[in-house]
């Protein structure tokens, strides 16, 4: 019995350890959903191939909590096996049914537990608050929070002398207006380097100067790339009729689903509908 009692707290165990990694992981900006399945497939060891894995190991802190579960989940899968194999081999017929009854309802009060609304929710705000207070997760995903995976980009470049934003001010080169936001600015003084932290639009572009910009990828990039003259001019206008036109087609999109989203209410709630 103290075999089948060990394996199920094996099990029980490896489901709260999940569980925790579950937690950590969504509290680093994840959703619930793909938080769980990463923590489940980390600690298993199987699953973890998928490019979203990729993007989930790719951030240091979450790269840990994987790393934590990968070693958990190695130790935990050897134990339950080793205790399995001790619960059943050497057993007399009646014992091994007797074991084999006690360990299905085992397995069965486990399963219970597990899917429990009640107490994943309770669980969840201890592991929550326990992770609070004796870790650092609370961390921001920029990559999500400024959508560097839906088109749009931080570059860093340099201000060559041909340059076609070099000895202009911010107001005269109007970024805004194809899209593009100055984050920073970093410039040499002397034998220091100043870093300009939101920029005032009132602020000249110097050569030498290295920008921080953000706005869509393609935008960002031709920027960089931008020579002084008429032909810079004119790539200037180009990029700002690029943006109205994606900002005219972004509105429709939204335009699109707020009226869905009416049409879907409307079923919903006809009388409020009218």
């Amino acid at each position: 019995m103290i075999a089948v009692i060990s394996l199920l707290v094996v099990i029980l165990t490896s489901i709260i350890v999940v569980r925790i990694g579950a937690v950590a992981l969504e509290m680093t900006g994840l959703s619930k959903e793909t938080a769980i399945f990463q923590a489940q497939s980390a600690f298993s060891g199987t699953g973890f191939t998928t490019s979203e894995s990729e993007y989930v190991v790719s951030h240091p802190v979450r790269r840990k909590i994987i790393r934590t579960l990968i070693f958990i989940g190695n130790i935990g899968i050897a134990s339950a096996m080793a205790t399995l194999i001790l619960t059943f081999v050497g057993q007399s017929g009646d014992e091994l049914t007797t074991r084999t009854i006690w360990l299905v309802i085992g397995l069965f009060a486990i399963f219970l537990f597990a899917r429990s609304k009640m107490i994943n929710k309770g669980m969840r705000w201890l592991i929550r608050r326990a992770l609070e207070r004796f870790t650092r997760l609370r961390i921001y995903d920029y990559e999500q929070i400024l959508g560097l995976s839906k088109g749009y980009s931080i570059g860093e470049f340099k201000i060559k002398r041909s340059s076609w934003l070099r000895d202009k001010t911010l107001e005269e080169l109007r970024l805004d207006k194809e899209g593009v936001i100055v984050l920073a600015i970093y410039r040499k003084v002397g034998e220091k380097e100043k870093f300009i932290g939101a920029p005032d639009r009132s602020i000249k572009i110097l050569g030498g100067d290295t920008l921080i910009c953000y706005g869509p990828e393609e935008a960002v990039k031709n920027l960089s790339r931008r020579l002084k003259g008429r032909a810079g001019d004119e790539e200037h206008r180009e990029a700002v009729r690029n943006e109205e036109t994606r900002k005219e087609r972004e509105k429709i999109e939204i335009n699109q689903m707020e009226e869905e989203i009416r049409r879907i209410f409307s079923k919903i709630h006809p009388q409020k509908g009218r």
